[in-house]
């Protein structure tokens, strides 16, 4: 997954013209890191369909602010740039697919 940050945000989520999953999370984080291989996996099967980009709070506080996030990880799914769908915790990858399918309308 690519990294975005407070000075690439711009280019990397509001230009893209697939939908963006955006995973917040930090470098300390336990459960980020029971999170990220299924993000990672769902990254590859959704590739050309869903941009899935990493946030680390830490390197990118602006980009947290914006959405409100107080913890990690916090998930959050936008189309047209806009948040349609966010979860905080470790979700399963069944749960995960099954929001982006209906996001997705697929």
């Amino acid at each position: 997954m690519e990294h975005v940050n407070d000075t690439t945000y711009a280019e990397m989520v509001e230009a893209s013209e697939a939908p963006v999953v955006l995973d917040f999370g930090a470098t300390w984080c336990g459960p980020c890191k029971k999170l990220e291989p299924i993000l990672d996996e769902l990254s590859a099967g959704y590739a050309g369909k869903v941009k899935f980009l990493k946030v680390d709070v830490g390197e990118a506080p602006g980009t947290a602010q914006k959405f409100g996030v107080m913890g990690v990880p916090t998930v959050i799914f936008l189309k047209e740039g806009k948040p349609v769908h966010r979860f905080s915790g470790v979700e399963s990858r069944d749960k995960i697919t099954k929001m982006l399918s209906q996001h997705l309308g697929v």
